[in-house]
């Protein structure tokens, strides 16, 4: 997907009608107070000031809560001050994060009228049941109703899918993956579940009721997910809750995790996992024993081929008792590689 420069606007928890088991948006966004107009116009002025690329997209996103479900005249409000920005051409597109219950032809109205162009979905899962054991409030064919709804209307379609919910099962992922392909989104977003502070899924993990997914387990589950987007070329564009003074490791005693699959760089462990799964591929398809390899990549794949802190190098030498040089080069196109066996075993 085209590199774009961000405006993030939180609105933490406006516009959800009640709190699932997973969330406390204060957590999350670290924001808790309600946004004004001013919020949003200092917010756009400071992100602008500070982009060091100003030649790429810029676009304000809404973030948090839902949107949608916002009092019509406190969205107008906000939506007013960004569109603003669009018809100066300070800022070439607005996006917004909603529940697809919240979703309806006025409302897309209304938003084209002032220049939204994304609309995320938060979707979690596909199965009814594990909607309802999170405190969704909302079933899958919502999610289908809507997503075509907002295709149909010219938006670009987003979605968002957690992983490891209460009683979600490997399989009741994958599936729920396989399910949005279905419904083409050009976006997606996975979050493995986090037990967060002051939320009913600490409450039923204290209790022993509900086990969260390991680091190794998460990254496991999302790369499966990641191999299906990506055959059907729909961008994964964020894997795992952003990093925060709040959203931190769950030994730290200002972090609001209480466990869970947390890493400073889950999304790039997934990265490393599907890159190592490339290098050895490839390697087991040459019929001799490896010694040692160069992998050539575009610039920007080298520290996902060495792997976070060279776990992918240090497990090639470990597992395969192959030695790596990666190699960059502007020439190979981002996320393709070309190996070249520098020794053999036979030599």
């Amino acid at each position: 997907m085209k590199e774009k420069n961000i405006i993030p606007i939180f609105v933490p928890h406006l516009g959800c009608p009640n709190d699932c088991v997973f969330c406390n948006q204060k957590s999350i966004s670290g924001q808790v107070k309600m946004v004004t107009k001013e919020d949003v116009k200092n917010t756009i002025e400071e992100y602008l000031k500070s982009f060091k690329n100003k030649d790429i997209d810029k676009e304000i996103a809404f973030f948090g809560g839902s949107f949608t479900g916002i009092e019509e005249e406190k969205q107008i409000e906000l939506l007013e001050v960004a569109y603003e920005y669009v018809k100066s051409k300070q800022v070439d597109s607005i996006r917004i994060s909603t529940r697809p219950d919240y979703i309806n032809k006025e409302i897309l109205k209304r938003l084209k009228k002032y220049g939204v162009k994304t609309i995320e979905l938060g979707v979690q899962s596909s199965n009814n049941y594990i909607l309802k054991k999170a405190g969704r409030g909302h079933t899958f064919e919502d999610v289908k109703k809507a997503s075509k709804l907002i295709r149909r209307n010219g938006f670009v379609l987003g979605h968002q899918m957690m992983i490891g919910l209460p009683d979600s099962t490997k399989l009741d992922d994958l599936n729920t993956a396989k399910d949005l392909i279905k419904l083409k989104p050009k976006m997606v977003r996975l979050y493995p579940v986090l037990v967060i502070k002051n939320t009913k899924l600490e409450k039923e993990y204290e209790n022993g009721e509900y086990e969260p997914l390991t680091v190794n387990q998460a990254v496991e589950r999302c790369k499966e997910i990641v191999y299906l987007f990506n055959k059907k070329r729909i961008d994964v564009i964020r894997i795992g809750l952003q990093n925060t003074d709040l959203i931190t490791d769950p030994n730290d005693q200002n972090s609001e995790v209480v466990a869970g699959p947390y890493h400073p760089a889950f999304g790039q462990l997934v990265e490393d996992s599907i890159w190592y799964d490339n290098v050895v591929n490839k390697i087991k398809k040459v019929n001799v024993k490896v010694k040692e390899v160069k992998v050539t990549v575009n610039p920007q794949d080298v520290n996902n081929v060495i792997g976070h802190k060279k776990s992918n190098v240090e497990k090639l030498n470990e597992f395969y008792n192959v030695d790596v040089i990666v190699e960059p080069n502007d020439d190979i196109k981002p996320g393709k590689s070309e190996i070249k066996i520098l020794s053999t075993y036979t030599n």
